[in-house]
């Protein structure tokens, strides 16, 4: 009796397992497709698929799990691609609500979250709002990963997007220059965007009238666009 029911308790192990997994496969799934169709650049149906893709999360998972705010954080990518930020910004807050609840401030998928929240309000032209997003952003990442991580990087580069956006070109070149110096040495010299950081500094400089300062790294610039031709 004892043997017959160890095995049946196995049995039934063995079924939640294979449930969970196909439950969770679903989810992973739709977050596939999701992925895909953003690349394909068909955004709406990505949107469409990344909603179900919430719903999913939430039934499985629960409302204040990660997936949730994964599938979230998706279907705010796909709102901005189409230009819709009035629609993106919730879903982003929500994404980081959840995070903020389970992690603290000091996370990466929070500095995640508000690196996207402040490029989609630079997008929407909302200067004022992404500038202190950004800091927050960059703070948490040099507290997690220290200053000379390409993370950190990447939330200077969009910090100086905004100050470019706002005219403030002395406010971005620093972060342009520390930006690529960071890239540099963290990516090599011929990445992608270690050109990306030289091209948005010499646009500063251009700028600024500071054409001796822009013309070495013009040179540069166009010597790592000749090795990808």
């Amino acid at each position: 009796m004892s043997r017959r029911f160890s095995i049946s308790a196995l049995r039934l192990v063995l079924a939640m397992t294979l449930m969970i997994s196909c439950e969770q496969q679903t989810w992973e799934s739709a977050m596939a497709a999701g992925q895909r169709a953003l690349q394909k650049g068909d955004y709406s149906e990505a949107e469409h698929i990344f909603a179900a893709a919430v719903k999913k999360a939430e039934s499985q998972y629960g409302l204040k799990d990660r997936h949730v705010a994964v599938a979230l954080s998706s279907e705010a990518q796909a709102f901005t691609a189409q230009g819709k930020y009035v629609e993106a910004e919730p879903a982003y807050l929500q994404a980081l609500k959840i995070y903020q609840d389970a992690h603290g401030e000091n996370h990466v998928d929070v500095a995640a979250t508000l690196n996207n929240l402040g490029v989609l309000h630079r997008m929407h032209g909302q200067y004022t709002e992404a500038e202190p997003l950004l800091m927050r952003a960059l703070a948490i990442k040099e507290r997690l990963h220290g200053p000379d991580h390409p993370d950190v990087a990447l939330t200077l580069h969009n910090l100086g997007l905004v100050y470019v956006s706002q005219g403030v070109l002395e406010k971005a070149e620093p972060l342009y220059r520390r930006a690529l110096a960071i890239r540099e040495k963290a990516l090599g010299e011929t990445h992608r965007d270690v050109e990306k950081s030289l091209g948005e500094l010499v646009s500063v400089l251009q700028k600024l009238h500071r054409e001796a300062d822009a013309a070495p790294l013009e040179e540069r610039l166009s010597a790592i666009k000749q090795r990808r031709s």
